[in-house]
């Protein structure tokens, strides 16, 4: 597994074999990050249920200002945050260990917003859609935010008019969706 695009390309992740982890394939990745790459730039990014950190690696290679990593494993953001030790981006990342609740009250709190989101939770917790109204509902999003989903392929449809679905891809027995807040 490693970085696939931007400043970071060709670098190595750790993690990939952590237990209950299901990292992002290379190809769903490039293809992912192609569909937002308009959209990365100077955003300040959540990767919400992180596993391996891949997507939120992989935004602050790409340009994003900032990324928040968010996992209830230990191990996961021991390794996440070791990556970012090890690529020299420290000032560019902030890893938590908590569930996902935790930490957008904790992002309520601080009264942090997002540009882009990056949501792959286990896929057996159906959570996706609680999250994202949560975000709503907890104002974390800044208007024009983008969110992407990666979900089996009986996904969830977010059914609220405020999020407008951009792209929706499939890959195999994964989906893709993007959503846009508006």
């Amino acid at each position: 597994m490693r970085i696939i695009s931007g400043s970071l390309k060709g670098r190595k992740l750790s993690g990939y074999d952590i237990e209950g982890t299901r990292p992002t394939m290379d190809k769903v990745k490039e293809s992912m990050f192609a569909m937002i790459q308009f959209q990365i730039a100077g955003s300040i990014a959540l990767d919400l249920f992180a596993g391996t950190g891949s997507l939120g690696l992989e935004a602050i290679s790409n340009g994003a200002e900032h990324c928040y990593f968010v996992d209830r494993n230990f191990k996961c953001t021991q390794i996440i945050a070791k990556d970012i030790q090890t690529f020299g981006i420290q000032d560019k990342a902030t890893v938590l260990t908590m569930n996902w609740q935790k930490a957008l009250s904790f992002f309520k709190e601080k009264n942090i917003q997002f540009d882009l989101v990056f949501l792959d939770p286990p896929y057996k917790d159906f959570v996706i859609a609680d999250s994202i109204q949560s975000m709503k509902e907890l104002n974390l999003l800044k208007k024009g935010a983008w969110i992407i989903c990666e979900m089996e392929q009986n996904y969830e449809q977010i059914n609220d008019i405020s999020f407008e679905l951009q792209k929706i891809r499939q890959y195999g027995p994964k989906t893709v969706l993007i959503y846009k807040f508006i």
